[in-house]
């Protein structure tokens, strides 16, 4: 049986599975039902690795055993696995989130927030500055940036980074709102993202932005977090962003921010 590796790929993307698991899969896809031996000769993966592939695979919920002599192995239709795959996904989340909810109130978040004080104690401000790659790791930064902030948050974006906004850190906006930190949040406004700004306009103040074309947010002026790349041009895979501790620029940023906000128009 020959599969084309770039099918092979697709599937281990998909599926999150290793290069012998989606041999053996695929191979017995091809036969329905078959032994050991022969999807070790079809799918040309060691003999000594197949019965461990094919456990791990009917663990997975992508086959079923077949007890008897000799033992066989039946595969199930792609869309049986799909929904099995999904439902395994799912429990698996819950059952990690349970741990992750657990480990609040327990001593060893206790000592690792303690290693991490006292490790924080020896670090200059200015050192705590990283990149980051790919969006989805950058909103996850700049959610944890704003939950923490005291004081103000200011937030500048682009017309479509408006809509992202809602979706990923409204939730977080509205608890420091009921804080009582300021929030500011100036874009580009259009017929396209109008109904997301007045949707954060319950949160923050929110104001429109057509002569500058910048990403960035200020938390309580010594926070930075700039992105790089425009967001219409780039894959958000290959967005990137750069965080920094840094009083000095960030109110250095934060003033030339303030002269530009006055001319602005506030959102309708």
């Amino acid at each position: 049986m020959i599969v084309r590796e770039e099918f092979l790929s697709r599937l281990r993307k998909i599926f999150d599975l290793n290069l012998y698991e989606v041999k053996v899969w695929t191979a017995l896809l091809s036969r329905g039902t078959s032994t050991a031996g022969e999807l070790s000769n079809i799918s040309d993966v060691p003999r000594s690795r197949t019965y461990d592939i094919l456990e791990s695979l009917e663990k997975k919920g992508f086959i079923l055993m077949k007890l008897g002599k000799p033992i066989k192995f039946v595969a199930l239709k792609p869309e049986e696995v799909v929904e099995r795959v999904k439902k395994n996904l799912m429990n698996d989340a819950k059952e990690r989130t349970k741990r992750l909810e657990v480990l609040k109130g327990d001593e060893v978040l206790e000592e690792l927030t303690g290693l991490f004080t006292k490790g924080i104690k020896f670090v200059e401000p200015s050192d705590l500055s990283g990149s980051l790659k790919g969006r989805q790791n950058l909103y996850n930064h700049l959610d944890m940036m704003i939950r923490d902030a005291e004081k103000t948050v200011t937030i500048i974006t682009t017309a479509e980074g408006l809509n992202r906004k809602l979706e990923a850190l409204m939730p977080s906006l509205d608890k420091i709102k009921k804080r009582g930190v300021k929030i500011r949040i100036a874009a580009p406004i259009d017929k396209n993202n109008l109904a997301v700004a007045k949707e954060l306009s319950k949160v923050a103040e929110v104001r429109n932005m057509q002569n500058i074309k910048a990403r960035f947010v200020i938390i309580d002026s010594n926070q930075l977090m700039f992105m790089l790349l425009d967001d219409e041009k780039f894959h958000p895979n290959y967005d990137v962003g750069v965080w920094i501790n840094t009083e000095f620029f960030a109110q250095a940023l934060e003033q030339l921010f303030e002269l530009a906000w006055k001319d602005m128009k506030p959102a309708k």
